[in-house]
């Protein structure tokens, strides 16, 4: 049974079990999702310090594992780590959930925005939008108050901060929400079934596009290092 092989720069193994079990309920029929947990930093990212390490770290992840594997999702929304592993693991397609999710909530030429948590991660998010040639279409980032690792513990609070923030993009214009965290992953979920425009889940979205990945040979996107 061939494995699809996710990784979580974040040092937290229940935040990846998390990730793995709504991964493994988009993957293709009779691929396995095997969930990777970054050895070292914070147990959750929350600044440009932090997601610029995690890059390193990342790829260490991805050299260190024993699984054989037919794809490979990043799972945290800065991407970190993503270009070097795209480089050293080609042909194999690897994945972003930032890039993923933006792709897919861009579709149509539909405006979108970000709701997070992560204030000092804004600027990469606003980056990463821009680099994809997405950059007419974004609306933005809303973002919940408060201390981000405080709430992302808190799972009822979590979801009602981001479904203000959600809204808050609306007013914004945008007609497509990402929810946009690794570990926002369970919330971004149940938001999804809250509202009645598209409310983008990121390690769903992933996984659909490497899916596509896999079935069609999907081309990298903009801004990003292209496969062979």
């Amino acid at each position: 049974m061939p494995n699809i092989l996710l990784i979580n720069p974040n040092s937290s193994r229940a935040t990846t079990d998390m990730m793995v079990r709504i991964a493994q309920e988009h993957a293709p029929a009779g691929y396995t999702v095997v969930g990777a947990t970054a050895a070292n930093g914070p147990s959750m990212i929350i600044n440009e310090v932090e997601l610029a390490a995690a890059a390193t770290e990342v790829e260490a992840t991805w050299r260190s594992t024993q699984v054989p594997h037919a794809g490979v999702i990043i799972s945290a929304f800065g991407d970190p780590g993503v270009m070097q592993v795209r480089e050293a693991s080609r042909p194999i397609p690897v994945v972003g959930i930032c890039e993923a999710s933006m792709l897919e909530a861009s579709e149509g030429g539909r405006r979108f925005g970000v709701a997070t948590v992560t204030p000092d991660l804004v600027a990469a998010i606003d980056a990463k939008a821009h680099a994809l040639g997405l950059g007419a279409l974004y609306t933005g980032v809303q973002l919940t108050p408060g201390e981000p690792r405080g709430l992302a513990a808190d799972a009822g609070a979590l979801e009602e901060a981001l479904s203000d923030a959600v809204r808050a993009c609306l007013k914004d214009g945008a007609q497509a929400v990402i929810i946009g965290g690794g570990p926002l992953g369970q919330a971004a979920v149940h938001l999804a079934q809250r509202f009645d425009v598209p409310i983008i889940a990121p390690i769903s979205a992933a996984m659909r596009r490497l899916s596509a990945c896999i079935a069609g040979g999907l081309a990298a996107p903009a801004g990003t290092a292209k496969r062979a």
